[in-house]
C-alpha cells in the first residue's frame, strides 16, 4: 500500500467545520510529521481548491467545506471525508473516526500498540 505524503484541506476562513477539521489535522500533522496543505477557496488558491474537489471530491457549483484528500507518494489524490452539514459535532466525529481508522494508520504507516503493551 502506498504511503502518505500529504493530507490536503480544501476550506473557507470562517467556516466552524473547517475550523474544526484543520485543528484536528494540525494535531495529526504533528503527532506523525505529515505535512499538512490548506487550500481556501476563497483566495487565489480558489482554483486549485476547486480543481481538487472537481477531480477527486463531492463537487458542485456550491460544494461543501471542509473536504480531505490523502496525497500518497504514488502521486494518488484520494478523497477522504467531506463535512457534515448537519452540525459540527458530526463533522469533528468523522475527523476523529478516519484519524482513528485503520484506513488512515495503513496511509500513515503509524505502528499500532500491542494488547499487551
Amino acid at each position: 500500500m502506498s504511503s502518505l505524503k500529504a493530507i490536503h484541506v480544501v476550506h473557507m476562513q470562517g467556516c466552524p467545520h473547517c475550523v474544526v477539521a484543520i485543528q484536528k489535522l494540525r494535531e495529526a500533522q504533528q503527532r506523525f510529521g505529515i505535512p499538512l496543505m490548506l487550500h481556501d477557496v476563497n483566495s487565489g488558491e480558489a482554483g486549485l481548491a476547486d480543481d481538487m474537489v472537481r477531480m477527486h471530491g463531492d463537487w458542485s457549483e456550491d460544494y461543501i467545506v471542509p473536504q480531505v484528500f490523502f496525497e500518497t507518494d504514488g502521486e494518488m489524490i484520494l478523497h477522504a471525508l467531506t463535512g457534515y452539514p448537519e452540525g459540527v459535532q458530526f463533522t469533528e466525529r468523522a475527523i476523529d473516526n478516519l484519524l482513528d481508522s485503520e484506513f488512515f494508520r495503513r496511509l500513515a504507516q503509524v505502528e499500532l500498540m500491542s494488547s499487551h503493551d
